[in-house]
């Protein structure tokens, strides 16, 4: 049943771009059906009381605070930038408006100099000449014309100078409350922090006790195994040749040294490794090896904050111990796109990447894959 389910969700994920609507319902679904695996993981896992389970949480919360963090920010600047407009906009009509009240200056005095101020009765009763009349008639009602013209140039100032002084003083106070944002979100961020790390002492502890490290990494790496066999009874079936044309050219997703390799022995359990771990500084962004379509973003035990990548006929990556998961379930991909940013999460003591690549479920060897394997990256 649960494998009908799955190819339900296969067929939605599928739909072209012109069934929008239904694309969303279907998205939904998927990572409804995700959210249930994941509960069936944490369910089947190790007792919810052990301290790891205090860790997923502590940084489930603070790859979401950095997300909402990086979010806020983004939206600062582009209120930032508004704000430049805007007041760029404010002294464009500001210099407008000093022209025009110089230009009807100009005119004011000139009426005054020029005893325009006179009536046409008085312009009457003084003139002796019709000819010279007439002039002084057509003369007057230039002026008054260009004053009134003036006059209205001016109000269409000011009025366009009142409004853009009301967004200017709107768009300062949408920054301050961005700005204000911005600091609850830092302050619960190191809230989380320090949460963190009182849990990962607390594991460090429980770790010492324990005698059963190869067990757990058995266990971490049959949980993982699952998840992905789970994964792909969703897979998108795509286009998998454009990935397979990739091979050679691939580059690390981050800037690091690989300081363990696929195949090697771990030390603490002799167990092979599966991927690459690449130590890089916390919070280096992760990018992404290549285009494809998420299909997990969440916590992990034993891989931290942990995102999947399908790239078609197969080929998954993955992108583990990470501090912060910028991209959700069912977002597209391209390459080079920021996915994730650097941490050591799901317990790790070092800072930095652990990578795979896996076909139809089993990890391979990215080795023949990467660019350039040795050394740092880029």
């Amino acid at each position: 049943m649960i494998r009908g389910l799955h190819s339900c969700l296969l067929a939605a994920l599928l739909l072209p771009a012109s069934a929008h609507a239904s694309q969303e319902s279907d998205l939904e679904k998927l990572r409804q059906r995700l959210a249930a695996i994941q509960r069936d993981f944490e369910q089947a896992s190790e007792s919810r009381s052990e301290a790891a389970d205090a860790l997923r949480d502590s940084e489930r919360a603070i790859s979401d605070s950095n997300r909402n963090l990086s979010q806020l920010t983004r939206q600062r600047r582009e209120s930032d930038r508004d704000l430049d407009r805007l007041q760029q906009r404010t002294a464009e009509l500001s210099a407008n408006y000093n022209i025009q009240q110089s230009l009807l200056g100009r005119l004011l005095y000139r009426q005054y100099i020029g005893g325009i101020d006179q009536d046409y009765l008085k312009l009457l009763l003084n003139s002796k000449e019709p000819n010279q009349l007439a002039r002084e008639l057509r003369y007057y009602d230039y002026i008054a014309r260009e004053r009134a013209d003036t006059l209205q140039k001016l109000r269409g100032a000011l009025a366009e100078l009142q409004a853009a002084t009301r967004q200017t003083s709107a768009k300062q106070l949408e920054i301050v409350a961005l700005q204000n944002s911005e600091k609850r979100e830092l302050t619960q961020l190191e809230r989380e922090q320090d949460n963190r790390r009182i849990t990962l002492r607390k594991i460090g502890l429980q770790l010492k006790k324990q005698q059963h490290e190869l067990a757990r990494l058995r266990r971490n790496e049959a949980r993982l195994t699952t998840l992905v066999g789970e994964l792909g009874q969703l897979s998108s079936g795509g286009d998998g040749t454009a990935f397979k044309a990739l091979k050679g050219k691939l580059v690390l997703p981050v800037s690091g040294e690989v300081s363990n390799r696929y195949g090697e022995r771990r030390a603490e359990s002799n167990l092979p490794w599966t991927g690459w771990f690449v130590r890089a500084p916390a919070r280096q962004p992760v990018l992404a090896v290549a285009a494809g379509r998420v299909v997990y973003a969440d916590w992990l035990r034993g891989f931290g904050n942990l995102l999947i990548i399908d790239h078609g006929q197969g080929f998954m990556s993955l992108y583990g111990n990470n501090e912060t998961l910028y991209k959700q379930v069912g977002d597209s991909i391209s390459t080079g796109d920021i996915v994730a940013g650097v941490g050591n999460s799901g317990g790790n003591v070092d800072s930095g990447l652990y990578f795979e690549l896996r076909y139809k479920g089993s990890p391979f060897n990215p080795d023949t894959w990467i660019k350039h394997p040795r050394g740092k990256s880029r």
